[in-house]
């Protein structure tokens, strides 16, 4: 049998066998219903290398990759596979579904922002310049090119690692169709096959952190979280949120602490989650139309 590379750890439980590992900036889990120890080391091998392979992809902090050559094209036309096609695609139904709200080349304004420390407000001739390098519908997309505007630049961030669950989900159910797995990327979460008893989920307490205040049981589909709860500045009494409105430059106002949405795939649950937070206090409200489950923290 192959060992795992070390920075996989897998463990027994009563249930089947916990695999971890880091990956995206997130603590990663793979939960797995199975009895067999060679089994749960090569699923567990397959959801880290798929979620690496996406990271290396679709990272903009890595050098040379396609986000890399699309934020570095200075207005030229880049040529893209399908597979980031599929994603810019998503990302223009995730643009148009919000009304400009969601827009993934809002990093000139995420830029401006900082939330590590540095407790400052960026100025409004900054935020106003950064302004004129954000709107995705200034970006030529076609099924197997891109062409942006010179200075502008785009993030996957909030769509990534929401893609690298489903895909990893699928990728296990594909080849073992009668195993349960829970896929659990930084909190984004895919349960693919059904389990009878369920998987026990907790929802972080966002005015106690690391405390679960409400515990979920999945049988089958998925959630995924937005929030605020560890990324936010105070300047003069005045909480900042790292939710950023690209039609204001500012953070989004009466936003929650923290949304979590169930939905069939985690894609369409971030979506969901990190939408409402742009709806900042008619979060609930424009949940509650889209018909599906849902935990809001104020």
């Amino acid at each position: 049998m192959s060992k795992a590379p070390k920075v996989m750890n897998l463990q027994p439980r009563p249930w089947g066998f916990l695999g971890s590992f880091r990956a995206m900036a997130s603590p990663c889990e793979l939960l797995m219903a199975v009895d067999d120890e060679h089994t749960a080391r090569q699923m567990l091998t397959i959801a880290y290398d798929e979620a690496k392979r996406i990271e290396h992809k679709f990272s903009r902090f890595i050098e040379g990759n396609i986000v890399w050559q699309l934020n570095h094209a200075q207005g030229e036309t880049t040529p893209i596979d399908a597979e980031t096609a599929h994603l810019l695609q998503f990302a223009q139904q995730c643009f148009q579904l919000s009304e400009s709200a969601f827009d993934i080349s809002a990093c000139p304004l995420m830029a401006l922002w900082r939330f590590d420390g540095n407790h400052r407000v960026p100025l409004q001739t900054d935020i106003d310049a950064a302004l004129l390098k954000v709107g995705f519908d200034r970006i030529a997309l076609t099924d197997k090119t891109v062409c942006m505007p010179a200075g502008m630049s785009v993030d996957f961030g909030g769509i990534g690692k929401e893609y690298a669950v489903d895909r990893t989900a699928q990728i296990l159910t594909n080849r073992w169709p009668n195993q349960s797995v829970l896929v659990n990327f930084g909190g984004d979460i895919a349960c693919p096959v059904t389990k009878s008893d369920g998987w026990q989920v907790g929802i972080e307490n966002p005015h106690k952190l690391d405390n679960a205040a409400a515990l979920l049981t999945i049988r089958q589909g998925a959630l995924a979280t937005s929030g605020t709860t560890r990324r936010y500045i105070e300047v003069d009494g005045k909480r900042y949120g790292h939710i950023i409105n690209p039609q204001t430059g500012y953070p989004v106002e009466q936003a929650p602490l923290s949304i979590t949405v169930l939905a069939p795939n985690c894609v369409m649950a971030g979506m969901l989650a990190t939408m409402s937070m742009l709806k900042g206090a008619d979060a609930e409200n424009f949940l509650q139309q889209q018909c599906v489950d849902f935990k809001v923290f104020r």
